[in-house]
């Protein structure tokens, strides 16, 4: 019934299974992908024709993982995987950003790869797994697809580079990298790392070229066997020869002009006009709106490619290394935790930064297993941000990206949890936006958090680079500007402090770049790093003394284990009742360790107080000040020390003999009493006589 192809190869240490015609069999292509233990199918679809008037190639990728893949229920009320999670988009995005640009111009039909998780080892990540399935799924599809492509993590650990390592591994590597690419060259690149020089991240990008290669000759060995008869394209619809013949001689000046206009807007409007004096001035029965529209497109970047590379002379003037004029300012928000607004010449973040508790740290259901993140930063790019209109709503693939991006840079530098027990929220909000939003979220952000009082072990900067690459030779382009990368062939961000680099991320829009390519960007991202880096020092260029007087002061004391309970109280009374008392917010680790937050110190000290009473041990030979809380015929029951209560005796109220207790004592009397020490029983035995009740000074005996 069955007819299965099947490869595999010893990869890293751990095997790799590529395997097709046994499940999925109505995809144009499905493999079955395992490495180690985790297993991704993966599909791929493509309709059979493009619908009518389409200009544009409709390509979505989805990878979704299923809790049962790690032998797990779903928590919540419905007990089924719902909305994709951020890092089912992430990696959805991994395996769209290296397979967009090898499918053949002109296929322009609705395709779907789907990467499903159907088995998740907890060592082997199902994202290097995925891309390596949904490739050789490609492969053997029969679309035209130019690859295949490989892909592969790099780690870095005591000067040695890892390829792919475990999830135990990663914890311990100053890297995480993941590269795709062709036999020919690299794609893409992805990576967190602990300010590491541009060197070992070129090294590292090389060594995951070549740690790959024999996976893209194992998926080319399946679909010898196994691939399908490839699609033929499409005639060409019109002659776009004679298009941009007729278009050049009759808006030629129009283009030249509006890109000799260094403002963004203005460049806009006569760029547009030229583009509407196209489609009213060309027969609409020899070429479609839509074919006039897209020849307009191909004129300018013609024009824009060949400017660059024949005069260094960019859209906005610069030349390729000038960085836009910066502006940073910081504390521009009056009740925010912190805020900057970082410019650099028309793309604008407005970032803000709250400090919270451990209430308020996002958990995390992963199939790893649940844990629990204190640092979030969220990216927001609204429509005005490019003077349009658009829809507001939830946050898209794009900006769930773009956050994670700034997240990746950010992180290496934050303090430990331990010295700094807050949670840390970053919102950028980008308010103006012309290339490069995510890496002005980067400086932002790390003024933001300074601002704040997050004491980072040094400031954040990031700059995206572009690259024109033609026969006759190649640009590399530093701060791009939105056009720049809509026309460029690469998007190469780079973030950083002066001694490492942090975040790398780069997508390819031609078959691939050369190691040439990618040391001069990253040569020049790091001369533009530093200069940023030296722009934002004049606002602010370490963190603020203590954090910012808005925001919650943390104090983090321990307190036996044993302890917790009584803390806590039954059903949580004791710590709900402290914390509607006094205020304040309280957290309790399993360790022992309390923190106690409130941007109020009174409410703070009260909180403190009250637990440390709770904990407290009684000395014995020590006096207290405490308060009579019932009276019985053989003495009185005095809360002394939190909510420890003692026995005064009748014989330890008064030097003399005493008939009734209620005589001298009734309940809500503040006394002085001191600790005798325990009786038999456990119970504190406590004495008011020989105690001076004013002073609490002990009293000489009579001789």
């Amino acid at each position: 019934m069955f007819k299965v192809y099947r490869k595999e190869m010893d990869w890293a240490g751990r095997k790799l299974t590529l395997e097709t015609g046994r499940i999925a069999r109505q995809a144009d292509g499905a493999v079955l992908a395992t490495l180690g233990g985790t297993t991704v199918l993966c599909t791929v679809v493509g309709a059979k024709s493009a619908k009518p008037g389409q200009d544009f190639f409709p390509l979505t990728v989805n990878y979704q993982e299923k809790t049962y893949a790690a032998g797990k229920i779903p928590g919540g009320f419905f007990k089924r995987e719902g909305r994709p999670t951020e890092k089912e988009t992430l990696v959805s995005r991994l395996i769209d950003r290296p397979i967009r640009p090898l499918f053949a111009d002109g296929y322009l039909c609705e395709t779907q790869v789907v990467a499903h998780v159907l088995s998740h080892d907890l060592e082997n990540d199902p994202d290097i797994v995925a891309l390596v399935g949904c490739s050789a799924a490609l492969t053997i599809s029969g679309l035209p697809f130019l690859g295949p492509i490989g892909g592969a993590r790099v780690g870095y650990k005591d000067g040695q580079f890892l390829l792919n390592p475990t999830a135990a591994e990663r914890e311990a590597s100053d890297l995480d990298l993941v590269v795709a690419g062709t036999r020919e060259g690299v794609l893409m690149v992805e990576s967190e790392a602990q300010q590491l020089s541009e060197q070992i991240m070129l090294d590292a990008v090389t060594f995951g070229h070549k740690g790959f290669q024999p996976v893209i000759d194992l998926i080319i060995s399946l679909a010898e066997s196994a691939a399908k008869e490839p699609r033929a394209l499409p005639e060409p619809a019109y002659d776009k020869k004679a298009l941009q013949a007729k278009l050049k001689s009759l808006i030629g000046a129009e283009v030249t002009a509006g890109y000799n206009e260094t403002a963004k807007q203005a460049r806009y409007a006569l760029l547009d006009a030229a583009e509407a004096k196209a489609l009213a001035s060309i027969k609409t029965e020899e070429f479609t709106a839509e074919q006039v529209e897209e020849g307009v497109e191909l004129l300018k970047y013609d024009h824009v490619r060949g400017m660059i590379l024949d005069s260094g002379k960019r859209i906005d003037g610069r030349d390729t290394k000038t960085v836009r004029p910066i502006v940073s300012e910081v504390g521009i928000l009056p009740r925010a935790h912190g805020s900057a607004l970082f410019t650099r010449g028309e793309t604008q973040a407005l970032v803000v930064t709250t400090l919270g508790t451990g209430q308020d740290e996002q958990i995390i259901d992963a199939l790893e297993g649940e844990y629990r993140e204190n640092f979030m930063l969220h990216y927001n790019f609204p429509p005005y941000s490019v003077g349009e209109t658009g829809r507001m709503g939830s946050p898209g693939r794009r900006e769930i990206g773009h956050g994670k991006l700034a997240w990746r840079a950010l992180r290496p530098v934050l303090p430990a949890k331990d010295k700094f027990p807050y949670t840390i929220r970053v919102v950028s909000e980008i308010t103006e936006s012309n290339g490069s939003s995510s890496q002005a979220s980067v400086c932002g952000a790390s003024l933001s958090m300074m601002d704040a009082g997050v004491p980072l072990t040094a400031p954040v900067a990031g700059i995206a680079m572009g690259l024109i690459k033609e026969d006759r030779g190649f640009a590399v382009l530093t701060d791009i500007l939105g056009d720049e990368d809509h026309l460029g062939d690469m998007d190469f961000k780079v973030a950083g402090t002066e001694k490492g680099i942090t975040a790398l991320q780069m997508d390819i829009k031609i078959t691939s770049i050369t190691a040439e390519i990618m040391k001069i960007a990253l040569e020049q991202a790091q001369a533009g790093r530093l200069h940023i880096l030296g722009e934002m020092a004049k606002a602010l260029n370490t963190a603020r003394d203590g954090v910012n007087q808005n925001a919650p002061r943390i104090t983090s004391f321990m307190v036996p284990k044993e302890k917790i309970r009584e803390i806590i109280g039954t059903g949580g009374k004791v710590i709900r009742e402290i914390c509607e008392t006094t205020g304040a917010k309280i957290d309790i680790d399993d360790d022992g360790t309390i923190k106690v937050a409130a941007v109020d110190q009174t409410a703070a000290d009260a909180a403190i107080n009250w637990i440390k009473g709770i904990v407290a041990e009684a000395e014995a030979g020590k006096v207290y000040v405490g308060k009579v809380v019932k009276v019985v015929d053989f003495g009185a029951f005095v809360n002394f020390l939190g909510s420890k209560d003692g026995l005064v005796h009748i014989s330890e109220i008064k030097a003399q003999r005493i008939e009734r207790v209620s005589d001298f004592l009734k309940v809500g009397d503040e006394v002085r009493v001191k600790c005798l020490g325990m009786d038999d029983r456990g119970k504190v035995k406590l004495s008011m006589k020989n105690i001076d009740q004013t002073t609490g000074e002990e009293l000489q005996k009579a001789g």
